[in-house]
């Protein structure tokens, strides 16, 4: 299996923060858009690097663990909880799995908030390994 896979998908819409405070209709339509769009965006990265998801289905039929690193560079310098930062992205996580075709109940994530280095209109770095921070 390849050592490492970097995708980079959008920073996810205000509108699915466990904070907002909107209609339940209007924040389904834009989870399933996000959700859809971090699908397609990682299927192209796919496509583009020739990585085969197989392996990562393979590597967990084998015992083994992914591990989904999550950096998150939002578009601005406002303050932000890490906590709800990472649930804003779940969404956008079922997307990745769709693409990987595996359940994201097998990912184990590595959530980090870089408030120190936004970056225009905000985006989520994504590294998906089988080898844990202790590596």
């Amino acid at each position: 299996m390849q050592e490492r896979w970097e995708i980079f998908l959008p920073w996810p819409n205000k509108a699915l923060s466990p904070n907002a405070r909107g209609h339940w209709a209007k924040k389904n339509r834009i989870a399933r858009g996000y959700r859809h769009t971090c699908k397609i965006k990682s299927l192209q990265y796919i496509r583009e690097n020739g990585w085969k998801p197989s392996e990562l289905r393979q590597l967990l039929d084998d015992g083994g663990q992914i591990h989904v690193f999550l950096d998150f560079y939002p578009p601005d310098r406002r303050e932000r909880d890490d906590d709800n930062v990472a649930a804003s992205f779940k969404s956008g996580r079922d997307g990745l799995a769709d693409a990987l075709k595996v359940d994201d109940c097998h990912f184990r994530t590595h959530p980090f908030l870089h408030r120190d280095k936004p970056c225009k209109d905000g985006c989520v770095r994504v590294v998906i390994t089988g080898k844990g921070p202790e590596a």
